[in-house]
């Protein structure tokens, strides 16, 4: 039976104080859960979070890093700071990275890879926008995001790789893909990988849905096929919410 991924984005949330709060009560309720369980703070809360979580079967995660090692980037993190303080992975090209602040595939693709070239495990995130689904480009948009992200990576190096769907209309506003839309978008998902790097790699690939996942849609979507897993945000933000999704079974 395959074990499930669940990630917690606390986003632009939580001081040091209430992160280490946080993180310390999920260690305690999360202690025998089954599935691989990551949280990602904001970097501030990163070095405190780490030392709660260190030695449990809780992850570390941020939420982005820079496309450099190091530098004149001001107002960057590096991967290399990252590994210093024990981030094990990064979520990358996540739709408010897309579209606040324009990230473009080329420069998430490049954070991939020098992620992948630090031992870090990256989240590539890819969904389509309302706008995009109702004019029947979903997987023209889906599958770009998809084959530009995976540029340049070894098929060794796939199965470091989680793919992350999620609509954009689905994020924070309370609407969420049905299972069936969703498992729908994730096979094609599959399909693009397999195309890339064989049958083999695009069933093992981890993908997790993300868009108002909640306890109460939780197991729904987990049952599907070809879901993996979970990219929570707001959910994730109480021990109370978060911790029936990761126990969702």
């Amino acid at each position: 039976m395959r074990s499930y991924y669940i990630a917690g984005n606390w986003k632009m949330h939580k001081t040091v104080a209430e992160s280490v709060a946080l993180a310390t009560e999920l260690k305690d309720k999360l202690a025998s859960c089954g599935e691989k369980v990551l949280i990602a703070p904001a970097f501030t809360a990163l070095s405190a979070v780490a030392v709660v979580v260190k030695g449990t079967n809780i992850m570390l995660g941020a939420q982005n890093m820079g496309p450099e090692e190091q530098g004149a980037h001001t107002g960057e993190v590096s991967v290399l700071m990252l590994k210093d303080l024990g981030v094990r992975a990064v979520i990358l090209g996540h739709s408010e990275r897309r579209h606040s602040y324009f990230e473009t595939d080329e420069l998430v693709n490049r954070k991939l890879l020098l992620a992948l070239k630090h031992g870090i495990e990256p989240i590539l995130c890819v969904g389509e926008t309302l706008e995009e689904r109702e004019g029947n480009r979903l997987e023209e948009v889906v599958g770009t995001q998809v084959r530009k992200g995976l540029t340049g990576v070894a098929a060794v190096e796939l199965a470091k790789v989680t793919i992350a769907y999620e609509p954009v209309w689905a994020i924070g506003t309370g609407k969420t893909a049905t299972p069936e839309d969703a498992d729908a978008v994730h096979a094609f998902i599959r399909k693009e990988v397999k195309a890339l790097y064989g049958e083999a790699a695009a069933k093992s690939l981890c993908i997790q849905y993300g868009g108002s996942v909640k306890a109460d849609n939780a197991a729904q979507l987990m049952a599907k096929p070809n879901i993996d897993g979970a990219l929570v945000g707001g959910a994730s933000l109480k021990a109370e919410t978060f911790v029936p999704i990761a126990r969702f079974r």
